[in-house]
């Protein structure tokens, strides 16, 4: 294999942290960092397919906000309506005045 050199710069944290993982990988920081940059480049980038996700996503939440809302409307309607019942057989009872 055909090798080049490639150097870089980082801070002493950084070196130390790289230094210390390679160790208790048992491999050579050039081995941790090729590995490192082949994972990173293999990754699939956005290529604006992200984008149309979250667009299609943004119109199922616009499309289902009323029906949210209406459902929210309800359930304090009921809870509402529930509560001068409890209220109204409280009073009757004598329990509450």
């Amino acid at each position: 294999m055909q090798t080049e050199r490639v150097t870089f710069l980082t801070d002493r944290d950084h070196k130390a942290a790289l230094d210390a993982f390679a160790a208790r990988t048992g491999q050579s920081v050039g081995s941790v960092v090729r590995e490192a940059t082949a994972r990173f480049i293999a990754q699939p980038r956005g290529d604006g397919d992200d984008e149309a996700q979250l667009a299609a996503l943004v119109e199922q939440v616009n499309e289902a906000m009323p029906r949210m809302n209406a459902s929210i409307d309800q359930m304090i309607e009921t809870a509402r309506a529930t509560h001068e019942q409890v209220d109204r057989t409280l009073r009757a009872a004598g329990i509450r005045k």
